[in-house]
């Protein structure tokens, strides 16, 4: 008589478990922080106040957007090993990139291309996702879900060899 009181409470636990959390989680990435302490990365000091030459040039204060004393860690990183900073804000195609992107698009695109693959992602991460929640430890998912979207290099390059195509050396197998 105890058995059947068993199973129904741990059938019923499980499902209990599988309807918990904020909305489908539908990451598929097992990337939790060990343990609730802070996060010493995530806080930036600002750059030192200083008055400027000319208060009419200030910009007009906007909510959510960078201050002056804001520091660009990216930025900053590029510029101290010799880049532009500048690099950082997209600005278009460069020109010498103008005939590749020309000869990438002779056949047509879509100019909305990456809220579709978003939408296509999201779809397809939905529906592997189903049953990620039922879990006794927790794995990271992604690599099984996107298994059949995987180049396998080695494949590829035997392919390539068969065939006659000239293809660099192939470093040995890490498996």
């Amino acid at each position: 008589m105890r058995v059947p009181h068993l199973l129904f409470i741990l059938v019923a636990s499980i499902g209990l478990s599988a309807c918990s959390g904020d909305g489908r989680d539908i990451s598929m990435r097992a990337l939790d922080k060990p343990n609730e302490g802070p996060d010493e990365f995530s806080i930036l000091p600002g750059k030192a106040l200083e008055a400027p030459t000319d208060y009419s040039t200030l910009p007009a204060p906007t909510p959510g957007q960078a201050s002056l004393t804001d520091r660009n860690p990216k930025g900053e990183g590029i510029a101290a090993l010799g880049g532009n900073a500048a690099s950082l804000t997209p600005q278009g195609v460069p020109a010498s990139d103008s005939a590749l992107v020309n000869h990438a698009s002779r056949n047509g695109g879509s100019s909305n291309i990456r809220g579709t693959l978003a939408a296509e992602d999201e779809a397809f991460r939905t529906r592997k996702s189903r049953f990620t929640k039922i879990r006794i430890v927790k794995t990271d998912r992604y690599a099984q879900a996107y298994k059949r979207q995987t180049l396998n290099a080695y494949d590829a390059w035997y392919k390539y060899r068969r065939t006659g195509v000239r293809t660099p050396a192939a470093p040995p197998r890490g498996e």
